[in-house]
C-alpha cells in the first residue's frame, strides 16, 4: 500500500513538471515568434549554445540565462561574456585578458574547451550581456528545433498528449479517492440484521 502511495506521488509529480516544462517552452516559443526578439524571463535573455567550446561547464545544446545591460568595460578576466562577431553570430567565452586602448575597454576571450585564444580581441561595445552561471543541459536544442517551421507543428502533437496523459492521470486519482467509501466493509450490526431478516 504504501509503494502505491509513493509511485501515485511520484508520477503526479513528474507529470507536474513535464507539463511546467512544455507549457514554458511553448510561451517562450510563442512569445519569441511574435516579438521576433530573444526569450526574455525576469530581465535575463535565454540563449541556446550549440557549439561545444564551452564545455564542460556548457555542454553542446544547453540553454543558458545571461544579464544584459550595465557598463560593458566592468568586466574582469575570468568573467563569461556574451558578444557579437563580425557577422552578427553571439558567442559565449571566457575572458583571459583585459586591453586598455586609449578610451576603449577590448577583452582578449577564448572558449574553454579551446585550444587557443580567439583571434579578434572584444570591443566593449560588442559585448550584449554577461553569462550569470545559470544553464539547463538539452533544453536548447528543443528551443531551437521548435522555433523553425516543421518544429512549431510538431510541438502540438507532445502538447496534445502530454494534456491528455495529465487529464488521465487526474481522473484515475479522483476514481481511486472515491473507491474506499464505496467499498467500504459493512458494519457487523448491519449484516446481522440482514442474516436475521433473510432467515425470517
Amino acid at each position: 500500500m504504501k509503494q502505491k502511495k509513493i509511485l501515485k506521488w511520484t508520477n503526479r509529480v513528474v507529470t507536474s513538471v513535464l507539463f511546467i516544462l512544455f507549457i514554458s517552452v511553448a510561451l517562450m516559443v510563442f512569445v519569441t515568434k511574435v516579438s521576433g526578439e530573444e526569450p526574455n524571463l525576469f530581465g535575463y535573455q535565454l540563449k541556446t549554445v550549440l557549439s561545444g567550446s564551452m564545455e564542460p561547464d556548457i555542454q553542446t545544446g544547453s540553454m543558458i540565462a545571461v544579464k544584459p545591460g550595465g557598463d560593458m568595460t566592468r568586466f574582469t578576466e575570468g568573467d563569461v561574456i556574451t558578444f557579437k562577431e563580425n557577422n552578427d553570430t553571439l558567442i559565449t567565452h571566457r575572458i583571459v585578458e583585459v586591453i586598455q586602448s586609449g578610451e576603449n575597454t577590448l577583452y582578449r576571450t577564448k572558449g574553454d574547451n579551446n585550444n587557443g585564444v580567439d583571434i579578434e580581441p572584444v570591443l566593449s561595445d560588442n559585448v550584449v550581456a554577461h553569462y550569470t552561471g545559470f544553464t539547463v543541459p538539452y533544453v536548447g536544442y528543443i528551443t531551437s528545433f521548435a522555433q523553425s517551421k516543421n518544429g512549431a507543428f510538431l510541438l502540438i502533437i507532445p502538447g496534445i498528449l502530454l494534456v491528455a496523459y495529465s487529464g488521465w492521470t487526474i481522473w484515475r486519482s479522483l476514481a481511486n479517492l472515491e473507491l474506499p467509501q464505496k467499498d467500504q466493509p459493512e458494519s457487523p450490526t448491519k449484516k446481522q440484521h440482514e442474516e436475521s431478516t433473510e432467515k425470517a
